[in-house]
């Protein structure tokens, strides 16, 4: 695809400016229905859950509640807890429920009436993984009435529980189609991701059929032990080497940059590196220090405490390097090391730590290879860390698993799951505690009011059991 066509959809997906929105709002009148041609709907969609979704305000809100980066403001702010309903509006009404899932359902509706059913395939992936990160964000949701307008005018919110059982009915009907005979019109340069190979969409498909078998470990009515054997059974088809990874490319330029650019550089605010999480790297001599940070001014790695006052020369305080936050950075939907991470668990917990110490071990060398960690730098950091035991395997996988999964979504929900790693919450007189999900949107608040808004940040979502 030519830069210039990729920038033209990504501003679609990202600005959703006029000019663009005849590709992201298809039934904007229902007596004149327009046809757009699936390429040019999955292009956007696939920008959007990089750009406004995995990349956007609800990763950036808990990377800050998890210390991997900090706001260098007064508090108080979205670091210090202080979030409203209105802040979190933007992401349900228009980056999720609007950009992502309305525009997927019309591409899928669409592909399958022409059985063009590669396109349906990737739009089931695609609709499930945006499908767990709002449900993980806000409990009881939305969706079996959601997309029955005008019928429908106030959908129910559907159960956490049944929603999970959802996504992985979803992936399963994805592998479906992904085995139907190719259309003569099928995804190729329109699929930012993998290109159209489906036997690559099938190992993500897998590989986030385990991270969600395993999402539920601890939670109501499901056993650790069959969550690890469905996990184990899934990423056995799943991602075998970084080549696998799932990410979405960014041209660097004007719009099409990646969000982490704009969300940490200089016109973010002040967001930079927390203070727990560089001093967790440096006190380990963590070679991957200098890829994730840059050094401040003085030629030192230095994060920010939640609970410090802000520091009045920025310059002092580390960023986000280019790995991860350059203009044409890749942005991660799912990775190797994350696979092999979620494999060590599983394996720990049916066989042991001695069968989950290799997994783990090869799980950091996967993400330090990723970062382009020289292999004799990586042998002496994964020699220097302690061997699993049963007392410290799930401790050691899930804070490994936690500098993996850095500017992840994962991160925040292995904390809710696990407990790991351990961090101090800021102590302002108004906070209980690191918060466990997001209010409800004031937008819906307003047009469909339900029980389950009475929640607040403080309660937990279905899954999250952890003491």
């Amino acid at each position: 695809m030519k830069i210039t066509r990729t920038l033209t959809l990504m501003g679609c997906a990202v600005l959703l400016n006029t000019g663009c929105k005849k590709f992201l709002d298809i039934n904007d009148d229902p007596n004149n229905p327009l046809t757009v041609k699936e390429s040019l709907m999955l292009s956007p969609v696939e920008v959007a859950t990089a750009s406004l979704v995995t990349g956007g305000t609800s990763t950036n809100v808990t990377a800050y509640w998890m210390q991997q980066l900090s706001l260098n403001q007064q508090a108080p702010n979205l670091e210090s807890y202080y979030i409203t309903n209105v802040d979190v509006n933007n992401t349900w009404s228009y980056s999720l429920y609007t950009t992502v899932f309305q525009n997927l359902r019309v591409m899928m509706d669409q592909a399958a009436a022409e059985k063009r059913y590669q396109y349906v395939a990737i739009g089931k992936t695609l609709f499930a993984y945006n499908l767990a990160i709002t449900t993980d964000l806000w409990n009881n949701i939305p969706y079996s009435e959601a997309f029955r307008m005008p019928q429908v005018t106030k959908p129910k919110y559907d159960s956490q529980e049944s929603v999970y059982n959802v996504i992985q009915q979803m992936l399963d009907s994805a592998l479906y189609y992904m085995d139907q005979t190719p259309s003569k019109v099928a995804p190729g340069e329109d699929d930012f991701i993998y290109k159209g190979d489906m036997a690559q969409w099938k190992k993500l498909v897998y590989t986030l059929k385990a991270r969600y078998a395993l999402r539920l470990s601890k939670a109501p009515g499901h056993t650790v032990g069959k969550q690890a054997d469905d996990a184990l059974a899934a990423l056995a088809k799943g991602f075998g080497g970084n080549a696998d990874n799932a990410f979405v490319p960014y041209p660097g330029t004007g719009t099409g940059s990646n969000p982490w650019y704009w969300n940490t550089g200089e016109a973010s605010g002040g967001v930079v590196l927390g203070q727990s999480f560089v001093d967790s790297l440096k006190s380990r001599q963590d070679p991957r220090l200098p890829v994730i940070a840059t050094k401040n001014k003085a030629g030192e790695y230095m994060g920010r405490n939640v609970n410090d006052a802000p520091v009045p020369d920025p310059e002092m305080l580390s960023a986000v390097n280019s790995f991860y936050a350059g203009a044409g950075a890749n942005l991660y939907l799912a990775t190797y090391s994350e696979a092999l991470f979620l494999k060590a668990e599983a394996t720990f917990i049916k066989q042991g730590a001695a069968a989950a110490g290799p997994i783990y071990k090869a799980a950091i060398a996967a993400h330090m290879s990723m970062l382009g960690v020289q292999p004799a730098a990586q042998q002496t950091y994964i020699a220097s860390r302690p061997a699993l035991t049963a007392a410290n395997a799930i401790q050691q996988i899930i804070s490994e698993k936690f500098v993996a999964n850095f500017l992840s979504p994962e991160a925040y929900n292995d904390w809710r799951r696990t407990g790991y790693p351990q961090l101090k919450p800021y102590t302002g007189n108004t906070a209980k505690g690191i918060p466990r999900r997001w209010p409800y949107p004031a937008i819906e608040e307003l047009t469909n009011p339900q029980p389950d808004q009475k929640a607040t940040i403080n309660d937990r979502v279905w899954w999250d059991t952890n003491n």
